[in-house]
């Protein structure tokens, strides 16, 4: 577990459903360029909080984990597009480069699971989410911004999960 600091915020989700709605607050939060890194083993509610984030963002797509087709994408009314990459089969960072990562943040927000595998292949600035397994109905959650955007977004999200800035 990391130690937190200032750029970093701690949340434990006791349901399925306060997971989607930390994702929603998330995904509210969300504009084209913007990159989240999602981290966590199998079961650690990766897939759950990304159906929130596009909730949040505005898609009415159905939300799955897209593991064997690499890239899902959904769409909003209006037209704009969220990307969610599943980096679990790839090999590593030469592998998303190959993917174009830079025309899909430039056209839409991009949600990356399993970040760690291609973290090389990823901008620098970006909101890097821990998640782990701790019980049936329980997951612990770490936000850690790495530049001022996602520092911006850490404290408005500390204000709307916890009523302080």
């Amino acid at each position: 577990m990391p130690v937190l600091n200032s750029h970093s915020l701690e949340f434990i989700s006791r349901s399925v459903e306060q997971t989607r709605r930390v994702g929603m607050r998330l995904g509210a939060l969300l504009q084209t360029g913007d990159v989240v890194c999602l981290v966590g083993d199998l079961g650690a509610g990766k897939t759950t909080l990304m159906q929130g984030v596009a909730a949040g963002w505005g898609s009415l797509d159905a939300v799955s984990s897209p593991t064997f087709v690499l890239v899902n994408m959904y769409r909003r009314p209006d037209g704009q597009r969220l990307y969610h990459l599943d980096a679990y089969r790839l090999s590593g960072a030469a592998e998303a480069e190959d993917l174009d990562l830079e025309s899909l943040i430039a056209s839409g927000p991009l949600v990356v699971e399993w970040a760690d595998r291609i973290k090389e292949a990823l901008p620098d600035e970006h909101m890097w989410v821990t998640l782990q397994w701790v019980g049936e109905n329980q997951r612990d959650f770490v936000f850690t911004a790495r530049g001022p955007r996602y520092q911006a977004w850490l404290g408005k999200l500390r204000q709307q999960l916890y009523g302080v800035a």
